[in-house]
């Protein structure tokens, strides 16, 4: 009996610091464009399935305004800046959120979160999951998803007659990581949110070493997307400058090369991952995403 009595204490002592019983870290998920926090279809889905797979896992599902409806508006129309402060705040005044949060980006969302991850470091960002989101920016809508299509058709007419001009770039969420190769200094100068987070116009050294605090930063590229142009942005790569043809991988671009923003550095330590995974932008099964995914939650 004493000797039982000496393993029992062992064997909890063992449970506890391999983490048994423990709920994974929370998860915080941001919806891309044209999508609301709750959709039923999109984010409301993935909450439940979160919650279903990670039991007791605290998951928050980002909402920009009063109601689902006012949160798709934002999607298009709220100055990412503004998007990126007012979740900041939401994350701070979170209490299930002190320890540490991993994040979930869906399309837009996902470079957005990655300005919270270099702006906003309290609370800790432990993981950063990009699923399509375009880091390099985008050149072109060639196609929208189902009801917002209206909308885009004007996005695509507004982007054409000036998309680095003041009122658009204010206004116009898509403006804001409009990137255009053959107008590179016109949008180093006048992109208010992705020439900033890319450190284009100079090295903020606190997004560096927030950004590379990261444990890992994935980055989900769909590999027959023909939503977003060009689809190697998902992967950090872009165009070639001054042409629209030729794209190049994140480790030819300059601010790889230049490590501006700690990505090589975070690349040579393992920390940057980048999968493929067959479909079109944001079709994914759930078993991929389970099997995926889910292990970098837990």
């Amino acid at each position: 009996m004493a000797a039982l009595g000496a393993v029992v204490p062992l064997l909890l002592l063992l449970g506890l610091s391999l983490g048994l019983g423990r709920a994974a870290p929370p998860v915080v998920l941001w919806h891309g464009m044209g999508d609301s926090c709750c959709n039923p279809r999109s984010m409301g889905y993935i909450r439940g399935l979160l919650q279903r797979r990670l039991p007791g896992t605290y998951v928050l599902s980002l909402r920009l305004g009063a109601s689902a409806l006012q949160d798709v508006e934002n999607s298009f129309f709220m100055n990412a800046n503004d998007q990126v402060r007012e979740v900041c705040g939401q994350l701070a005044a979170d209490p299930h959120l002190k320890g540490g949060y991993n994040a979930i980006g869906f399309s837009q969302g996902g470079q957005f979160l990655r300005a919270v991850a270099q702006r906003c470091p309290s609370p800790p960002m432990l993981n950063l999951i990009s699923v399509g989101g375009q880091h390099q920016g985008v050149f072109g809508f060639p196609r929208c998803p189902g009801e917002s299509s209206h909308i885009c058709d004007w996005i695509r007419k507004t982007l054409d007659l000036g998309a680095y001009t003041q009122a658009v770039q204010e206004h116009l969420v898509q403006a804001e990581y409009w990137h255009d190769p053959l107008r590179e200094e016109d949008y180093r100068k006048s992109s208010i949110f992705l020439a900033d987070i890319n450190q284009e116009r100079g090295i903020n050294e606190t997004y560096k070493k927030n950004l590379m605090a990261l444990k890992r930063f994935v980055m989900v590229k769909f590999l027959n997307d023909t939503m977003v142009d060009p689809p190697i942005s998902e992967w950090f790569g872009f165009y070639k400058s001054g042409q629209a043809k030729e794209t190049i991988p994140l480790r030819e671009t300059p601010l790889y090369t230049e490590d501006r923003l700690g990505l090589q550095e975070m690349d040579k330590a393992g920390k940057l991952l980048f999968l493929g995974v067959e479909g079109e932008h944001l079709q994914f099964s759930e078993q991929w995403f389970c099997a995926t995914i889910l292990p970098f939650l837990q």
